[in-house]
């Protein structure tokens, strides 16, 4: 008999020599299962390789000791193992499952089954006792369990879709949280009806519900989007997914259904759409307004080119030129209170003079203050150097300065001032005009906001742009805007601060003096419009270029062949051939190196970038000021001195 097995007493097992044998055997091959035997009072009588293997103990060092070893110490405490003797004896047999421990203090997860062996005359002789470890399946339940668990109370806690399931007819049979917080069904009212409910009556006599299973049942799944009903009878807008359900033999069990809720979503589409119809209108309403600029502003041009003008007619010119100034920066506010809205306003950032910023726009904004007889008074320090976007906050300034003129009667005082205070300049624009009522000093910063008084004068009255613009502005540069007024006709106070930088003030670049007006350029203006194309092509020459009008892209080609122009004025927008399509036909048309530049109504990046993409050597928008219109003659000359033979 090999050493691992140890025969019981032969009081206990009161079998044949023969059978004794075969039993043995039998026991001996066993390694899946510890098989042993307990004298009456629980010590290891026998031991087979099954019970080495599992429990870990040789046959040597457990014979003889209490099974007792084999229970975890709570279990000890509880009395538990002589329990389950008592059991057996008293039942004849004992089976459980539960912790048991290794000799080397692991413990595993055992099925364990305790016989009551007794004697021919009934008498309790031991036990015999099978084990078996079930660690493995008792961890892959675990896993299940816990999967099982966790997938509960994610379903449980998940908020923002319903999810439940249907049965194969359509009916509740799970309701989640999701599913309570977005329709305001609760359980109880939902369980166990028709999920049409969350339909809307034209849906349910249209046989929605009904289609939707049985699209899903013929496709593996559906997904639909359109309104669903809420317990309060309200509707949402909803994004349905119905997927059927099938067990391990794949019979149909029913339909899983998640739900959610769109209308946020939905809201949010229609309102970016409509943000971008709104975008799109005012971009064309800018080009629309500014085609008529351009001939005005080129007529007023030209009559500051005559000489001796008669008093009224100078007056007249430079009345007609401050309105069409007013009106373009009225269309760039428009566009930019786009850009706000989108937040597609970006900043070109570089090292600027905060004084020199505010004194330029002072000096531009001088005539309108003389045209009212305004005493305007500055009060700067010595340099504020920072890092800013130079043209948004001249823009800043400018809004705040015209306001200030705008509202302050004849013969009143506009007073700026501003001084550093460490890493901040604080700049004040005040007024001893109309003033603003404590209630309005907010909302004159909102988007077309402004007091009721001033909406009702037509003599000064904005379109409430360029306040919202000026504190966006600031505030995109890190800084503030407030305003403040003791009541009307108290005068109002606007206080800019913005983060400045130690140090001395860069020293600003000389100005480039352009080099177009020292010889003549040849120029082509390309406009459909004859008053803008005639009246750019007059002032070139009274400038003392060489210029023509062409009305057309064709025409435009034709005449380029002939003259061969160093500039080409183009618009983009013309009946027929428009300048992207005739700007390839126009550089084969001219003999010699020609800078195309655009001049259009269209002044946005998007548009700066598109003319760019095109092959265009500028860009110019309607209507054109002095300083870009020599730059482009500058650049068209020096393009020809660098390709002349």
């Amino acid at each position: 008999m090999p050493d691992s097995v140890v025969r019981a007493p032969p009081a206990v097992h009161p079998w044949t020599d023969e059978t004794a044998e075969s039993l043995r055997l039998l026991v001996e091959s066993i390694t899946d299962y510890a098989i042993f035997l307990l004298d009456r009072d629980g010590r290891v009588a026998s031991w087979n390789p099954g019970a080495e293997r599992i429990k870990g103990y040789r046959a040597e060092e457990i014979i003889g000791q209490s099974f007792e070893r084999f229970y975890p110490p709570d279990r000890l405490l509880a009395g538990w193992p002589r329990e389950e003797l008592r059991r057996a004896a008293t039942h004849g047999r004992f089976e459980e499952e539960g912790w048991r421990l290794r000799k080397d203090g692991t413990r595993f997860w055992a099925s364990v089954v305790i016989t009551a062996l007794r004697d021919a005359q009934g008498e309790l002789q031991g036990f015999g006792k099978v084990t078996r470890d079930l660690t493995e399946r008792r961890w892959h339940e675990e896993q299940l369990r816990r999967s099982e668990e966790q997938l509960r109370l994610l379903f449980e806690a998940v908020k923002d879709y319903a999810l439940f399931m249907l049965d194969p007819q359509g009916g509740v049979l799970s309701w989640n949280a999701g599913a309570a917080a977005i329709t305001g069904f609760t359980a109880d009212a939902v369980l166990g009806r028709h999920f049409s409910m969350f339909f809307t009556p034209a849906d349910v006599a249209a046989g929605r519900p009904a289609e939707e299973l049985a699209r899903a049942l013929a496709d593996g799944r559906v997904e639909v989007e359109g309104l669903r009903l809420r317990a309060d009878g309200s509707t949402f807008w909803a994004n349905v997914v119905i997927t059927p359900v099938r067990d391990d033999d794949g019979v149909h069990r029913g339909f899983a259904k998640v739900t959610r809720d769109l209308s946020s979503q939905r809201r949010l589409l229609e309102l970016e759409q409509t943000s971008r119809r709104m975008n799109e209108f005012i971009a064309m309403l800018a080009h629309e307004l500014r085609n008529p600029l351009a001939p005005i502003r080129n007529a007023t041009s030209l009559l500051r080119l005559q000489p001796d003008l008669p008093p009224l007619v100078t007056r007249l010119t430079e009345m007609v030129d401050r309105q069409t100034r007013q009106l373009s920066r009225l269309v760039d506010d428009l566009l930019d209170v786009g850009r706000v809205a989108t937040g597609k306003i970006s900043l070109q950032r570089e090292d600027l003079d905060w004084r020199e910023v505010v004194r330029a726009t002072a000096e531009a904004i001088r005539p309108l203050a003389d045209a009212k007889r305004l005493q305007l008074h500055l009060e700067l320090p010595e340099a504020v150097p920072m890092r800013g976007d130079g043209i948004r906050l001249a823009q800043v300034m400018h809004n705040l300065l015209s306001n200030a003129v705008r509202y302050t009667p004849e013969g009143g005082h506009v007073w700026v001032s501003a001084h550093r205070d460490g890493g901040r300049v604080l700049t004040r624009v005040r007024d001893n005009g109309r003033g603003i009522a404590p209630a309005a000093l907010d909302r004159i910063f909102e988007l077309f906001g402004q007091e009721p008084e001033v909406a009702r004068d037509p003599a000064d009255s904005g379109l409430g742009l360029g306040l919202t613009l000026a504190r966006t502005l600031a505030e995109l540069h890190g800084g503030r805007l407030t305003a403040s007024s003791p009541g009307h006709g108290q005068g109002a106070t606007f206080e800019l601060v913005l983060p400045c930088l130690a140090g001395p003030a860069p020293v600003p670049a000389a100005p480039a003096v352009p080099g177009a007006t020292a010889r003549p350029v040849a120029v082509l203006v390309v406009d459909d419009n004859r008053d803008s194309a005639d009246s750019m092509a007059l002032l070139l020459r009274q400038m003392g270029h060489a210029a023509e009008a062409a009305y057309t892209a064709r025409e435009a080609v034709a005449l380029a062949r002939q003259s061969s122009p160093q500039l080409v004025l183009l618009d983009l927008n013309m009946p027929g051939e428009d300048g992207y399509q005739a700007i390839g036909a126009l550089r084969a048309a001219c003999e010699q190196a020609t800078c195309i530049v655009a001049m259009t109504g269209y002044g946005q990046h998007a548009d700066r970038e598109r003319t760019a993409r095109a092959g265009f050597d500028d860009h110019l928008t309607k209507p054109v000021s002095g300083v870009p219109l020599a730059r482009v003659l500058a650049r068209a000359a020096a393009l020809s001195d660098r390709t002349a033979p």
